[in-house]
């Protein structure tokens, strides 16, 4: 039998089929479970009335008690408008109407009291109100009086009639129902403790507030229990990692100490020996690891990722490192090679462009267990791809893979699932990344190795691009080299390409006695690592290129990077950018430019770069602006299906249900106390279908 709230939304009063259809179809309301969780964006403050003498244009609504005068109608035809002239003891203000004429008039009177409510607009010396809501004034009407809200709907709604106001009818149909069927899901032990209000009235308050008040503990009743039941199933999930999953266990570091006391290229940063530490205890307990790395752009994770491969490679087992793109897998191979050619220990690549024959050799060597670290692509997912012992799989950039490519890689290991080492350079807010990541540990490496100086930004308009072309200038004289890069957005490829072209030809006019690399998407393959190579080499002094250059390219020698149009460019695009630079000892700079006209959120997006080098803070202002859903990218689409809480405003609520539901699992991992029959009520509850979103591999 069905139950209260998995009705169909048809079968509500005043909804039907046609209506049912379209919320289906424009909202994905198809329950009434669904409509009652269709929460307000905003609400209008209906507690309030003013006099029409207290009117401001830059008030976003009104509410005035009144009476009509008089009313008249201008124009003809379609462009016929209502105008009522509405008084009241202070003044009179105009309320127009362009759209619906004949039912207004059939509907309001003169000197008959009414309630209007609107936004006021400013005509010289008067004010109107467009298409105001108007109420007759009644006892009731003024005493029910309350917080208003405001439903997000669409143009094809609005068209049928389907506005924030008729939602709003139907929530009140909805609440009448359904009030003596919502049951509370959380224990009265956690409601007492954390002064929760309950299920029923926090439902009731989060649609029809009777005041702030009442609407402040409503919404954050539900964010709560929202973010609790996210953490309390990531967390459940970590256990049954641990408890279900043995690893190899690694006690052997031979390797590890031999490379540390005769090779280290450089001393390792307090943050790099804490993870290395981290992840050797991992290695250690018998368990599978499951650790992501963050760390900026430089700070030292492929160092952090060889010292795990070699003591990986002290007990007997192979290494696999995956990156999302052949210009970064050749990057950490050449990278990796250097520091394996001291030990004496053969390392392969294998990636799309590999040759058959290389791929025979490869393939042979992986399963005769004669090629300890092999880097590659996608390519290390193909089945014939085996491996004699696989112990560790390594991931660079792990949002650019789905989950089940990282699952085939899981599965490569022979007597026992791999550890999995994952790292990403994209910063990551500690709130999306206890929601994203939950059941990881999280190692975070923020610390940049000694002798780097932080990249000076500075933020450049058009009109400064003499002086900005003088200072490439110096620099190149110095010995140094350029980046001159312009935004790539995909919708608008021909108009890029055209910026790019003009760029160019503007750069080599006032460089005509230095040689230029110029990089796009265009280009073939051979002929973008060829300009890439002549940059790398330093044949080229400077570098004209689209956001190819994003990841992969390492030039220490390059210490500017030019961003152009830097207002195009999100956040987190603009700090990647500019991890280009900075990689040697000099002092490197980035320049953003940008239009003369700003908006205020391109604004914020500059002055941030400008004030701070800290990814994390980047990061933070950028779930701020953009919130979750954009920040990691297709792959994580439905992660963030949050119905009410914001991972960029509600950290403190994040925080305090991780704690909660970790002292619910620590005392009770399988919820069979009695006292938490509630909570194991709605985890059953919760649809079998709900995407595993957390699972890294």
């Amino acid at each position: 039998m069905t139950s209260f709230f998995e009705r169909s939304i048809e079968f509500l009063k005043g909804v039907g089929p046609q209506k049912a259809e379209l919320l289906k179809k424009e909202l994905e309301i198809f329950t009434f479970a669904d409509l009652l969780q269709y929460y307000p964006f905003r609400y209008e403050d209906r507690t309030q009335f003013y006099k029409i003498n207290q009117v401001r244009e830059d008030q976003a609504y009104i509410q005035i008690i009144g009476k009509f005068v008089s009313f008249q109608t201008v124009g003809v035809g379609s462009k016929q408008r209502l105008v009522g002239q509405f008084a009241d003891e202070t003044g009179i203000i105009e309320l127009v109407w362009f759209q619906g004429v004949k039912w207004v008039k059939s509907r309001v009177a003169v000197g008959v009291p009414y309630i209007v409510f609107g936004k006021p607009t400013r005509f010289g010396s008067k004010y109107n109100i467009a298409h105001p809501e108007v109420e007759p004034l009644t006892e009731k009407s003024k005493q029910g009086s309350y917080l208003h809200p405001v439903y997000t709907t669409t143009e094809k709604l609005k068209r049928r009639f389907i506005d924030s106001k008729a939602i709003s009818k139907m929530m009140k149909m909805l609440l009448i129902e359904a009030v003596n069927h919502i049951n509370e899901t959380l224990p009265p032990s956690i409601i007492q403790q954390y002064r929760l209000m309950d299920k029923k009235s926090a439902l009731v308050q989060i649609h029809f507030p009777r005041n702030t008040q009442e609407l402040q503990k409503a919404q954050y009743r539900l964010k709560f229990e929202e973010l609790f039941y996210i953490q309390l199933r990531l967390l459940k999930l970590k256990i049954t990692r641990i408890e279900s999953f043995p690893g190899i266990r690694f006690d052997n570091s031979e390797l590890l100490n031999e490379y540390y006391k005769n090779h280290l290229p450089f001393e390792l940063t307090g943050a790099q020996k804490k993870v290395v530490k981290e992840i050797y205890q991992d290695f250690r307990s018998g368990k599978q690891m499951n650790r992501l790395v963050q760390g900026d752009v430089g700070s030292g994770k492929t160092m952090v990722a060889f010292l795990s491969i070699l003591i990986a490679i002290s007990n007997g087992t192979q290494t696999a490192f995956m990156a999302p793109t052949e210009i970064l897998a050749e990057q950490h191979y050449n990278g990796l090679k250097e520091y394996a050619d001291l030990l004496g220990l053969h390392i392969g690549r294998l990636t799309g462009s590999s040759k058959k024959s290389e791929r025979r050799v490869i393939d042979e060597m992986l399963q005769s267990g004669d090629l300890p670290i092999i880097v590659g692509t996608h390519a290390l997912l193909e089945d014939k791809v085996k491996f004699k012992n696989l112990g560790l799989a390594v991931i660079d950039e792990q949002h650019r893979f789905g989950v089940a490519q990282r699952a085939q890689l899981w599965k490569k290991g022979q007597k026992a699932y791999p550890h999995v080492l994952v790292m990403t350079a994209t910063p990551i807010p500690r709130t999306l990344a206890m929601t994203l990541y939950g059941d990881l540990d999280i190692s975070v490496i923020d610390e940049l190795p000694a002798g780097r100086k932080p990249i000076q930004t500075h933020h450049m308009r058009d009109s400064h691009r003499l002086k900005m072309f003088s200072f490439m200038e110096k620099e190149i004289q110095k010995g140094r080299q350029v980046y001159v890069v312009y935004p790539l957005i995909e919708e608008s490829a021909t108009l890029d390409y055209k910026d790019l072209m003009d760029g160019y030809e503007s750069v080599s006019r006032r460089f005509p006695d230095y040689p230029i690399s110029i990089v796009h998407g265009k280009m073939k393959a051979d002929d973008k690592e060829w300009e890439m190579q002549r940059f790398v080499k330093g044949e080229t002094k400077i570098m004209v290129a689209t956001t190819v250059i994003e990841v992969g390219v390492n030039v220490p020698n390059a210490s500017v990077m030019v961003i152009e149009n830097a207002e195009r460019f999100g956040l987190s695009q603009l700090h990647q950018l500019r991890g280009r630079v900075g990689r040697g000892a000099d002092q490197s700079y980035c320049i953003l430019m940008t239009g003369n006209k700003l908006t205020s959120e391109a604004k914020l997006r500059v002055q941030t770069m400008v004030d701070t080098t800290d990814g994390f803070k980047i990061a933070e202002v950028d779930l701020k602006i953009r919130g979750p859903g954009d920040l990691m990218g297709t792959q994580q689409s439905g992660l963030m299906d949050l119905m009410i809480a914001d991972l960029g405003k509600d950290t403190e609520i994040l925080k305090l249900a991780r704690s909660v539901a970790t002292e619910v699992l620590n005392a009770d991992p399988d919820l069979k106390d009695p006292k938490n029959a509630l909570i194991r009520k709605q985890v059953a509850a919760q649809r079998k279908s709900t995407v595993n979103w957390s699972r890294i591999s």
